[in-house]
């Protein structure tokens, strides 16, 4: 159901915004990035306000919403403390700071250059540049340094001295930040009269200066655009990702950090905490496998937790995450928490050792929760891991975990663990997945999910490498790094005529350590593993058992019969597939896959 958040537009005068800037009246959520503009930046919105330019609406939301309670912060150079404010800045900081900090504040503006080395700055409207006509607007605004002295030959030479009101009356530089002080500008109109001894010219350049830009910027009206207080979470973070498209996006985590600081509890420090305990910082297994789970994914997961308990309908859009509520998030946190550690333990028991193999960052979402559903006794039982791995190799397998997600993550909590717990479950990830053999033959990098499952069975099989002979366990995984290996090589396969779509696919990897790569090089099977044998000083039946752990049939490769070895090895990639899934590959004889491989592979 969609909500009409029914938002109130009125042109405003800058002046009052600028007050309530000042006042605290008008702050910053939270959330919000630091002020980012530069000198020249600050000189451009100068320069178009002077000249009446219109530069955008201001967003603001309205404070107060019990339901949202956002942190807030005031504008950057604002000195106030204890003010509660009645708006919020969702689009318009950039502006306002900017405009506040160079016609409002009597301290110079931190800023930086175009090369982002900091500054501190005062701005002045050169009095005779904006009444020429001819003259750029941009060169009509100085900015200067904060003792007001504008030097150069490596700062020993002093071009221009503002530092006293009677320099600033003498040069015609009217300083841009009293332009909002009505006291201020008089005092400064009536010394600049005096100083010039009231001739005429001078008056009536100081009138026209007046007319044509103080009071323009003094009565500068802005649109803005106010949403109301009950406006909900995730309305005011999909407007400001809308509105924001020129920064950073905001993120669901950003929005509950702002919430939740307001029970003076910071999440952000906490998720630092969390994330050490999700990689495993303290383990004595040192792997980078859960790297990969992020801020926005933990508290997707907390939420997936709460509302499989709390609520009539499991769920975590991001709307829920929005609105997952601080007393649920300390009361699961800790246990989502040693759903992750269990998940990280079952990943590595199917042998998926490092963050750049996890098919699914993803499915460790419902993977988490589930653990952390069943606790620590249920997940250690046998059967279990086997509905736990049919369901996680059906999920990657399967490609489920590619695109949206949230409605799947509900349904794999639900359904898996009534499984677990012996009860009816409809097992929806699991009775949609499917895998057609022909998909092998498209599997050429490692950027697909299903690539990296694959690879990640072959390991599963206990694969021996080629050269040392050691099974691709962890501890070889993280020390030494095997990658994926053409067992026919690319160059031989090339100069043989063979199609790339078959020597290039996942039918023709394997994960080899570097060594027993630098053996392969370019040449025919049959030549290579004469090379391993003497090399590593092993006997020909020991090459074959080593061989054969990859899933592929000896006599094939030693006789270079690459047509028969693909064929052998897809047959037997489809097998170890079938097994992980718990469900047939349908489609081995269908005309589609004889047509694609030259024959059935049943």
């Amino acid at each position: 159901m969609s909500i009409n958040i029914a938002p109130k537009s009125l042109d405003t005068e800058l002046s009052e915004l600028l007050r309530g800037v000042s006042s605290g009246k008008i702050q910053l959520p939270d959330f919000q990035r630091d002020w980012t503009w530069d000198d020249d930046r600050i000189t451009g919105i100068l320069a178009s306000l002077s000249q009446g330019y219109p530069m955008g609406a201001i967003m603001c939301l309205e404070y107060g919403n019990e339901n949202i309670r956002f942190k807030y912060r005031p504008i950057e150079g604002v000195q106030i403390a204890g003010v509660v404010p009645e708006t919020l800045i969702l689009d318009g900081q950039q502006r306002l700071t900017s405009m506040y900090s160079a016609a409002c504040s009597k301290y110079p503006v931190k800023t930086k250059n175009e090369k982002g080395r900091s500054l501190e700055r005062f701005y002045y409207f050169d009095i005779n540049q904006c009444l020429d006509e001819e003259a750029d607007r941009l060169d009509a605004i100085l900015s200067v340094p904060a003792d007001r002295k504008v030097k150069t030959n490596f700062d020993r030479d002093v071009v221009l001295d503002l530092s006293t009101r009677e320099l600033e009356y003498e040069h015609e530089m009217f300083p841009i930040n009293i332009i909002f002080d009505s006291n201020a500008r008089e005092d400064w109109s009536d010394g600049y009269k005096e100083y010039h001894h009231y001739e005429k010219a001078y008056l009536d350049k100081y009138k026209k200066f007046r007319a044509e830009v103080i009071e323009t910027i003094v009565g500068y009206k802005l649109p803005v655009i106010t949403l109301g207080k009950e406006t909900p979470r995730d309305a005011v973070c999909k407007v400001f990702e809308n509105v924001n498209t020129g920064g950073v996006p905001l993120t669901v985590f950003e929005l509950v950090t702002a919430t939740y600081a307001t029970y003076n509890f910071d999440l952000r420090k906490d998720w630092e905490a969390c994330r050490d305990i999700i990689r495993g910082k303290d383990k004595l297994l040192v792997t980078d496998v859960m790297n990969g789970v992020d801020e926005t994914a933990f508290l997707t997961a907390v939420t997936l937790f709460t509302t499989y308990h709390e609520s009539t309908m499991t769920t975590c859009k991001k709307k829920d995450v929005l609105s997952l509520a601080y007393e649920d998030y300390q009361k699961n946190r800790d246990i989502i928490l040693k759903g992750y550690e269990l998940s990280r333990k079952f990943l590595l028991s199917q042998y998926v050792f490092r963050m750049r193999d996890l098919p699914y960052t993803t499915q460790l979402i419902p993977l988490a929760a589930i653990c952390a559903e069943i606790g620590e006794s249920l997940f250690n039982q046998p059967r279990t891991q086997n509905i736990l791995s049919q369901w996680f190799w059906c999920g990657i397998l399967g490609e489920m975990y590619g695109g949206a997600n949230e409605t799947r993550y509900a349904n794999d909590i639900e359904d898996v663990v009534a499984s677990i717990r012996g009860q009816d479950s409809l097992n929806r990830t699991i009775n949609a997945a499917w895998f057609s053999a022909v998909r092998l033959i498209s599997l050429q990098t490692r950027n697909s999910a299903a690539y990296k499952g694959i690879m990640a069975l072959v390991y599963r099989e206990q694969c021996r490498d080629f050269m040392k002979g050691t099974t691709m366990d962890i501890v070889k995984s993280m020390d030494e790094a095997p990658d994926i290996h053409h067992i026919f090589p690319e160059r031989y396969c090339t100069t043989q005529g063979y199609p790339k779509e078959k020597w290039n696919s996942i039918v023709n990897k394997t994960p080899l350590l570097p060594e027993s790569n630098r053996q392969i090089g370019g040449e025919a099977p049959s030549k290579y593993s004469q090379r391993i044998m003497k090399q590593a000083q092993i006997s020909e039946d020991e090459l074959k058992l080593r061989v054969e752990s990859h899933l592929v049939n000896y006599e094939y490769f030693i006789h270079d019969n690459f047509d028969s070895y693909f064929i052998d090895r897809a047959k037997a990639i489809l097998k170890v597939i079938e097994r992980a899934m718990g469900k047939n590959v349908a489609d081995k004889s269908s005309d589609q896959t004889i047509k694609t491989y030259g024959c059935s592979l049943e």
